[in-house]
């Protein structure tokens, strides 16, 4: 099997930058969006290496890997790994159904 692209959605790439930008200036320091960085990167590494390894969820298609307070919301097709969305898990989750349909 050919290994998959990683895309980020407009949507997904928006809300990571607003959940790194919050938590440098909430922090006054770079090091907690760093290591959410590092986070992320690890589990698109196990993504792209085992797509179905994280559980389904109720929206049609998609699956979620947790990472703490924090998921990464994809579609798998052929060719791709789709991230739909960048989470953060303690927003009212009536809003993520909003923000990826």
């Amino acid at each position: 099997m050919a290994k998959r692209t990683i895309v980020w959605t407009d949507t997904a790439a928006k809300q990571r930058r607003q959940i790194l930008k919050y938590w440098t200036e909430r922090n006054q320091s770079t090091a907690f969006a760093e290591k959410l960085i590092e986070i992320t990167a690890k589990h698109l590494k196990v993504i792209s290496k085992n797509p179905e390894a994280f559980k389904e969820t109720q929206f049609d298609s998609l699956r979620e890997s947790a990472m703490g307070h924090f998921s990464l919301y994809y579609k798998i097709t052929e060719t791709q790994i789709i991230v739909m969305a960048f989470w953060d898990n303690r927003q009212e989750p009536k809003k993520l159904l909003k923000e990826i349909s």
